[in-house]
């Protein structure tokens, strides 16, 4: 996994991490926003990572992974970590580990492991692996109708259909697999002072089973409703709110919360 850094010499670390379908870069607007006050840590995921080949391995195995990369390069403490969907999984994971102290935490429209018989999970499986393999084997044409709404324009979709380009069949696999099916411990403790669970409005009903694990599971956790915004949708769209929201929540600022 290729570790890309910003502002290495500011005193606190955010932790970045992306979601599926995209690269590292999915934070290009972001990083120029905060580099400046905070040092950034931008993980290139496995299988999305166009530098070096390789697939997809897990969400329990990138977790690991990066808690080590962390703690072998005398990171002891992390401001904030931010994951946005397949990212907000592996934050999920990161938690339960526990191996590195986190102060803040954001799942933003976070998978979560399904509640469901494993036949069930199957089926999940493949239908999504399919609609993604579609639009690989698809391009442009089958993107645009798949992604039929105004929020995104013509270079977002040339950029997913780049992407979508160089991943392996594996790593599509993967993915949708992992994040929907991976292990958490049978216990579940984490030292992270505040966790925050971010969703948009246009989502809030296919994130409700979500949004029931985690508090279940992280009994601390806010929640946080963002309107006009789709899923995975701050960092491409309104990187300046993202950037605020983690820095207010960084300083402990009070902000606007609607908790379901």
């Amino acid at each position: 996994m290729t570790i890309h850094e910003f502002g290495k010499d500011n005193k606190q670390i955010v932790v970045l991490i992306h979601p599926s379908a995209v690269m590292w870069d999915y934070f290009e607007y972001v990083i120029p926003l905060m580099e400046d006050r905070y040092h950034l840590i931008v993980p290139a995921l496995p299988g999305y990572d166009e530098d070096r080949i390789g697939d997809f391995t897990s969400v329990e195995e990138i977790a690991a992974e990066l808690a080590y990369w962390l703690i072998d390069h005398g990171y002891k403490e992390i401001a904030c970590i931010y994951g946005c969907s397949m990212g907000g999984s592996i934050v999920t994971r990161f938690l339960a580990d526990d191996r590195v102290k986190v102060r803040n935490a954001v799942i933003d429209g976070g998978i979560t492991p399904y509640q469901l018989p494993w036949i069930a999970t199957r089926f999940i499986a493949v239908r999504d692996f399919l609609m993604i393999y579609m639009g690989k084997l698809g391009g442009l044409k089958l993107l645009e109708k798949a992604f039929s709404t105004d929020e995104y324009s013509d270079e977002d979709l040339k950029y997913v259909d780049k992407v979508l380009k160089f991943m392996s069949p594996r790593t599509i696999w993967r993915t949708f697999e992992s994040c929907n099916n991976y292990k958490m411990p049978d216990r579940i403790h984490t030292g992270c002072g505040h966790i925050e669970y971010w969703y948009a409005d246009a989502e809030e009903k296919d994130r409700k089973w979500d949004i029931d694990y985690i508090r279940k599971n992280f009994t601390q956790t806010e929640f946080r409703k963002f309107e006009d915004v789709g899923h995975g949708g701050l960092a491409a769209l309104k990187p300046e709110l993202l950037a605020a929201e983690i820095e207010g929540l960084i300083r402990g600022e009070k902000r606007k919360w609607i908790n379901t």
